[in-house]
């Protein structure tokens, strides 16, 4: 900056000179002698004037350098400071890192001396550890595998008890909220339902007037029953028994043709082979007529309308089908309702119950003409005719444990309500007493049972445990494992109740 200030007035003192003398060299050129003296001295003042300014200029430059040059030597002289003050404060942290090396060097040195010396201390602990071990060992006369597997098993033991104990505590607990809901639900819902029971029969009997009438119904050489035979597919069957002719079929619809094409031929009188085939006809017709009615009916009763007419036929032929002594279309009829009930208690959806109850076992129409399950035979059918998805599941799965909706576990579980009502359904004496031994026989395979009886047609088995054997949380524990096998190993309607009965009794005589 200096320099440059110089710089300046150097020029501004060289301009002015250029001006005088130009100056001069003009008025001397171009004036007259008269003014020559005139001009020299306005000249000579013009160059005093340039002179005066150009000291001006010289003295503020020296001026400004004179600032600047002060300026300077104070910044110098800060920088100077700041510097050994740095170099004080570096100076004290290598003092400091020095002394904390020196003290970092001190404590190694102690914790080497240290960890020989735990070193050396553990070694004598394991020593004294093996030395105690092998004592213990001497005295118990045990190794410490079988110290560790009877510890192991007694916790093992201790453990399994108080779990029984709590799942006692906790199943306890639940079924006294549980229990009590759910009796709420169900006994609501089979009050308000009561349907009628028929026995299922494989046989029908036609009355006849006299016992002449068998050998017109029997006919020259036969013709006449074989052609009632032939047309309908029964078996008539005319033996000694008074005035009674048998029909038998497996299919209830054949069987029910013949029943009325017989009943007609009787009352008109005139059995001949084309009356019979005029008769047999007109009673396919009133049988169609009836099984469409009874399909209706059955919508009306349970209350579900837009069925596709095809699985209205296959409804009501179920009027004709029994299961295990049961009208398979009361039935059917009978689980619509429950599970529209029990859907309206817990807020599922009611006509989806209802589709699922009133159609699932609408496979039993097809079972003598499909091979297979009536589940997946009418879980086909229904998905044929386009039912809902969950009425579907319902349909497939009412026989099954696992259940995707909340309407198809309903179904089952209103199909299960339906069979397991006294009366619903009958079996063969063989079949029942086989049931009941083979739940006597899983009752009596657990440890500590002693005797086992099945009451109540095998709704409960009532089992007899040693007292000295179990206390009151294993028999409780022991309940659930024989319900469980049952469940596992026997195929029943219903439930089964199980009841675990341990009694100690203590006899003294006085004497």
């Amino acid at each position: 900056m200096l320099v440059n200030i110089i710089l300046a007035v150097l020029a501004a003192a060289g301009i002015i000179s250029a001006l005088a003398v130009a100056a001069w060299s003009f008025f001397k050129g171009r004036v007259d002698g008269a003014r020559l003296e005139s001009a020299g001295e306005r000249a000579k003042e013009l160059v005093s004037h340039a002179e005066e300014e150009q000291r001006k200029l010289i003295l503020a430059a020296q001026e400004e350098a004179l600032k600047l040059r002060a300026a300077g030597e104070n910044e110098v002289k800060e920088q100077r400071q700041e510097l050994n003050r740095m170099e004080r404060r570096y100076t004290q942290r290598e003092e400091q890192l020095e002394r904390k090396t020196e003290a970092l060097e001190r404590q190694q040195g102690e914790l080497t001396e240290k960890e020989v010396e735990v070193q050396r201390a553990h070694g004598e602990a394991e020593a004294l550890k093996d030395q105690q071990l092998h004592a213990l060992e001497e005295i118990a006369s045990l190794s410490v595998t079988d110290a560790r597997q009877l510890v192991v098993k007694k916790g093992e033991e201790e453990a399994q008890h108080d779990l029984a104990r709590r799942y006692y505590e906790l199943e306890k607990e639940s079924k006294e909220k549980a229990d009590e809901n759910a009796r709420n639900i169900i006994t609501l819902a089979i009050n308000r339902l009561a349907t009628d029971v028929v026995s299922e029969v494989t046989t029908s009997v036609v009355s006849l007037p006299n016992d002449e009438m068998k050998g017109r119904l029997i006919g020259r050489e036969g013709r006449n029953i074989r052609t009632l035979e032939s047309l309908t597919g029964v078996d008539v069957i005319i033996d000694d028994t008074p005035e009674v002719v048998t029909i038998s079929c497996f299919d209830p619809v054949r069987r029910e043709i013949a029943r009325l094409a017989l009943e007609k031929l009787i009352a008109d009188g005139r059995i001949q082979p084309a009356r019979i085939e005029d008769m047999v006809n007109k009673a396919q017709a009133e049988v169609e007529q009836t099984i469409w009615k009874a399909g209706e009916e059955a919508t009306f009763e349970v209350g579900i309308s837009g069925l596709d007419s095809g699985l209205i036929r296959l409804l009501g032929q179920l009027k004709y089908r029994y299961s295990y002594g049961e009208n398979v279309l009361k039935h059917s009829v009978e689980v619509a309702l429950l599970s529209g009930m029990l859907a309206a208690e817990i807020g599922a959806n009611i006509e989806v119950a209802k589709m699922g109850g009133l159609l699932h076992d609408i496979g039993k129409a097809l079972t003598h003409e499909i091979s297979g399950p009536h589940a997946e035979i009418g879980a086909e059918i229904a998905q044929k005719y386009g039912i809902n998805y969950s009425s579907y599941r319902g349909i497939l799965e009412h026989h099954s444990d696992d259940h995707e909706t909340i309407e198809s576990f309903l179904v089952a579980s209103a199909d299960a309500i339906s069979a397991a009502r006294p009366g619903a359904r009958k079996e063969s004496l063989e079949l029942y007493v086989k049931r009941l031994r083979d739940l006597e026989e899983v009752a009596t395979g657990f440890n500590g049972v002693e005797r086992a009886f099945a009451i109540q047609a095998g709704r409960e088995v009532r089992v007899m445990v040693k007292p000295e054997d179990m206390d009151d949380i294993k028999a409780a524990s022991l309940a659930r494992d024989i319900a469980k096998k049952v469940e596992e190993d026997l195929v029943f309607p219903g439930q089964i109740k199980v009841t675990v009965i341990r009694e100690t009794r203590s006899v003294e005589y006085a004497r």
